[in-house]
């Protein structure tokens, strides 16, 4: 019984999660200003990154894991540096 709430309760969750991901994409394309865009990319790289968890979970293999330990990475690094091209115009000094 338990396995068959845990494949529910995962694909449940993938639903939701690309649901999340139209949501993100929509305010990137729409985004009124160019902080909407970059707060719309850094939801999108979060849910990409749990959508590959979850895979993982589902899966039970370990690349997608060090997948989505890749995507964390990079996107932080990617808001970080769009964020301080939004502040001050240049992004290395």
């Amino acid at each position: 019984m338990s396995l068959v709430i845990l494949s529910w309760s995962i694909t449940i969750a993938q639903v939701m999660l690309g649901l999340a991901c139209a949501c993100a994409t929509f305010r990137i394309l729409a985004g009124p200003r160019a902080q909407d865009r970059i707060l719309g990319l850094d939801t999108l790289y979060v849910t990409i990154m749990l959508v590959l968890l979850t895979f993982g979970i589902r899966s039970g293999t370990n690349i997608f894991f060090e997948a989505a330990l890749v995507i964390a990475v990079l996107g932080f690094v990617g808001t970080v540096a769009l964020a301080k091209f939004l502040m001050r115009g240049e992004v290395i000094e």
